[in-house]
């Protein structure tokens, strides 16, 4: 939606955009035609404080973060009492606690990993927790602190944040520039990176820096501005992030080993003051997005698309979006070029954050509102 400058009909907009997504969540289930097949969108939960992320466990349950610094199981409709036993975050602006991943061996080990927004006297950034959900689902145990990027920095912006597991249970963690463009070119400072990192912190032997030399060995990509999705593709494995850009320029990229991403050397975006961006859209040495978005969207996560419940969608990329409050749907045409295909939801549910594909093949979406809501988008019965 527009904003509309030197009126009050950016006010009544507004207001009317509000009531509107509240309606929507008012109804606990709502039938909608997307452009390939009618979906089934329910409300599982609804009071959340800005839900940051989702997991299912084992048997169903779902697992939530709220960006204040809770966390809670959800189980037939009903929210726990927040988690006991989480570290203190730092809750200002874009930080707080964000995103979760149960390890693979979950079922056995019930071992949990989250990211959150720090502070210490020197500054705040992201870490990453590992820890132990007890039985009863009412405390984390064995909390430990598995990384923390290396400099810290004031302000509350900007901190990436979002974890992705790869098959041999290592992990790879989007960090955001904090809001200092020049960091993301600097290989000895972990902000505008992905970095790759072992289940308990340490450094996996095929990492490109591994040696520490020319780059802190935890990084794996550099070049990012604030990729706030990750995800691999479980067909080939292979990484995506999607990440926001400035003023434009919001970004499907492929993170590979030692590769740059040109932020903020290059982009498709413009400086908020509407100058350019360091010396174009493109450089020798310096990787191009697989697609861009201008405008921006603000993308909040990425899945791609694997489940049984909509084979339409397969091998699609599903990207959730802050700024337009949609989920956008990519595929790939003939030639391999990315391509978006529709924009589902649009202004329905308000600001869409996190987005899973459920081991059903149902898709799970959290709302980033103060009262947020946890979604499950299904098939409807044709």
């Amino acid at each position: 939606m527009k904003r509309l400058h030197g009126t009050g009909i950016s006010v009544v907009l507004a207001a009317s955009a509000l009531l509107s997504a509240n309606a929507a969540l008012a109804d606990p289930v709502k039938t909608i035609d997307t452009l390939r097949v009618k979906v089934k969108i329910e409300t599982i939960a609804s009071g959340l404080d800005h839900p940051w992320a989702v997991e299912v466990l084992p048997d169903g349950a779902y697992l939530v973060t709220e960006r204040p610094g809770q966390m809670r199981v959800i189980r037939d409709g009903k929210k726990s009492v927040p988690i006991a036993g989480m570290p203190d975050v730092y809750a200002r602006g874009q930080g707080g606690l964000l995103d979760v991943a149960l390890d693979p061996k979950f079922a056995g080990n019930r071992t949990v990993y989250f990211t959150a927004s720090i502070a210490t006297d020197s500054g705040n950034g992201t870490a990453v927790f590992r820890a132990v959900l007890s039985p009863d689902e009412r405390r984390l145990t064995d909390v430990k602190r598995i990384f923390l990027m290396n400099k810290l920095s004031r302000g509350s912006i900007q901190y990436g944040s979002r974890i992705a597991i790869a098959k041999d249970g290592s992990l790879f963690v989007s960090l955001g520039d904090r809001g200092q463009q020049n960091r993301a070119q600097d290989f000895h400072d972990d902000a505008g990176s992905i970095i790759h990192i072992g289940a308990d912190g340490s450094i996996p032997a095929d990492n490109p820096f591994r040696d520490g030399l020319r780059a802190l060995p935890e990084i794996w990509s550099k070049g990012h501005r604030n990729p706030q999705g990750i995800a691999f593709d479980t067909a080939d494995g292979k990484l995506y992030t999607a990440e926001h850009g400035a003023r434009g320029g919001d970004e499907i990229n492929t993170p590979e080993a030692g590769k740059n991403y040109g932020w903020p050397v290059i982009s498709y975006g413009r400086n908020y003051s509407g100058t350019k961006i360091g010396v174009g859209t493109a450089k020798k040495g310096l990787e191009q997005p697989i697609f861009y978005w201008d405008p921006s969207i603000a993308p909040g996560a990425i899945a791609v698309y694997r489940g049984r419940m909509f084979p339409e969608w397969r091998g699609n990329f599903l990207v959730t979006a802050l700024k337009f409050k949609l989920l956008s749907r990519l595929d790939r045409n003939g030639t391999g070029k990315v391509i978006e295909r529709e924009r589902m939801f649009e202004d329905d549910f308000g600001r869409l954050r996190d987005v899973v594909v459920a081991p059903d093949g149902a898709l799970l979406i959290t709302t980033d509102e103060e009262d947020g809501a946890l979604l499950r988008i299904s098939r409807a019965a044709e």
